[in-house]
């Protein structure tokens, strides 16, 4: 049998540079690789295979003698207890600091927002964030308050503080401490919410915390909150958002959200809700808040902080498909019917506000016909990688 050695010298150099050719290109691009997906296998078979956190209850454990600087502060870690800037204890009615003796809540809505950003604040008092419109059109009773620390910048802080007294003289509706206002202290955002809500507002069925760059669909969600309350059994340990499963810490240091080995040094987080927005009731509420009072916040990422002190009382989140995640959900009617929160919006609040809670979204998708319709609306828009961040492919079908 005949044998031709020049074409097999010829495959085998062919495989030889297409091997190299492969090598080269693993060896460029191993760190996005090793971030995207070694680090996410990793972390999968630690979280799914191993799953054990009992080193949350020993390593987060509070020690009183700890400390922690941040920003040129020293605190106690895990004990902070900053001072109140500008405070409303009365918000959820009533002067008295007997919870019981106050106005029902259906859900005590609390925006995360830098101190500059008076813009967006306005944006949501006058669309998703309006007392008025929930309690004249939907009928629940709603409290808008927005979490600050002071300015970061020293040139600036009086100024900007100035201006915010002068907001808050107007609107009735910041609540600040002494703490910078930083990305690495959004979890002592995340305790000041959960604080203030046990001190001031712990009649409240529901507690949102959400960005200030997010939209909420005010009506769905309501809607949503009301119908958990029918059935009592889940309006409590509820947890509710876009989760993350099994996600692995960012090793990268060019990365904002880089954690050390020496701050966590095991392969996958707790499961969390991404911060942008997520619901907890009130029960979990008052959980997270003796939490924080029992484990060190050392842990600046607040969604994950959220988590670990999740694991440590014992509550899990649950999956909403309407829930966002980082990115925008698709501008459509087919969409609207069902969204509760969308992250990325910084100017175009006041337009999807109108487009979203337009009486005819909903008048236009009644019927068999507008139904299917929107199921392949929503198939084509959501099952799309483009939108992998906001809604799943599985919203399309829910």
């Amino acid at each position: 049998m005949f044998m031709n050695f020049r074409r097999i010298r010829k495959c085998q150099c062919i495989q030889l540079l297409t091997t190299g050719l492969v090598l080269c290109m693993v060896m460029v691009c191993w760190e996005d690789l090793d971030h995207h997906v070694v680090s996410h296998m990793r972390s999968y078979t630690y979280r799914y295979l191993v799953n054990s956190y009992d080193f949350l209850n020993s390593s987060f454990a509070l020690s009183s003698k700890q400390h922690n600087r941040k920003d040129g502060y020293d605190v106690d870690v895990g004990l902070v207890s900053y001072p109140y800037l500008i405070n409303h204890p009365g918000k959820c009615g009533g002067g008295s600091r007997d919870w019981k003796s106050r106005d029902d809540v259906l859900l005590l809505l609390f925006v995360k927002s830098s101190p500059e950003n008076s813009e967006r604040r306005q944006a949501i008092r006058d669309t998703w964030g309006n007392e008025s419109f929930a309690w004249s059109e939907l009928g629940a009773s709603v409290r808008l308050v927005f979490a600050l620390g002071v300015h970061p910048d020293v040139g600036r802080r009086s100024r900007v503080q100035s201006a915010l007294l002068q907001e808050d003289k107007v609107y009735g509706d910041l609540i600040q401490q002494d703490f910078l206002d930083t990305f690495h202290n959004l979890t002592s955002k995340l305790i000041l919410q959960f604080q203030w809500g046990h001190e001031y507002c712990r009649q409240a069925r529901f507690l949102m915390s959400a960005d200030d760059d997010i939209f909420v669909h005010m009506p769905n969600l309501v809607k949503y909150l009301q119908q958990l309350l029918s059935r009592q059994s889940e309006a409590k340990d509820l947890w509710v958002g876009h989760v993350h499963r099994g996600a692995p810490p960012v090793r990268r240091k060019a990365s904002k959200y880089h954690v050390s080995y020496d701050l966590y040094p095991w392969s996958s987080y707790p499961d969390y809700t991404a911060g942008a927005g997520y619901v907890v009731s009130g029960d979990v509420a008052a959980k997270i808040y003796h939490a924080t009072r029992l484990l060190n916040s050392s842990m600046y990422i607040d969604d994950v902080f959220m988590g670990i002190c999740a694991k440590a009382m014992g509550v899990s989140p649950q999956e909403h498909v309407y829930f966002s995640g980082e990115g925008k959900t698709p501008y459509h009617p087919c969409i609207y019917n069902h969204m509760i929160t969308s992250h990325g919006h910084a100017s175009d609040v006041r337009s999807l506000w109108q487009e979203a809670t337009d009486p005819t979204v909903y008048g236009n998708s009644r019927g068999i016909m507008s139904n299917m319709y929107c199921a392949a609306v929503r198939v084509a828009l959501l099952c799309l990688p483009y939108y992998q961040n906001t809604y799943s492919c599985m919203a399309a079908f829910t």
